[in-house]
């Protein structure tokens, strides 16, 4: 298991360490273009200043995928 990331550059799997999900979950992201991020050359950047203000303006979810208000 990799150690939690340091520094403002992350990698895709330092990021997929960061945020606690699969890599492939990240890599769909990337494909979306949902998360921000930065190729250089064959590989993903990412900065962490970058994710945590994406991660801040994300709305939470009120109850894992289930639609607000919706009595269940």
């Amino acid at each position: 298991m990799m150690a939690e990331p340091s520094g403002d550059v992350l990698t895709i799997d330092e990021l997929a360490v960061y945020l606690k999900i699969p890599k492939s979950t990240l890599y769909k992201l990337v494909r979306e273009g949902s998360v921000p991020c930065q190729k250089v050359g064959k590989h993903w950047r990412f900065h962490r200043g970058a994710i945590d203000d994406w991660l801040r303006q994300r709305p939470l979810q009120d109850d894992c995928g289930g639609k607000q208000g919706d009595g269940q």
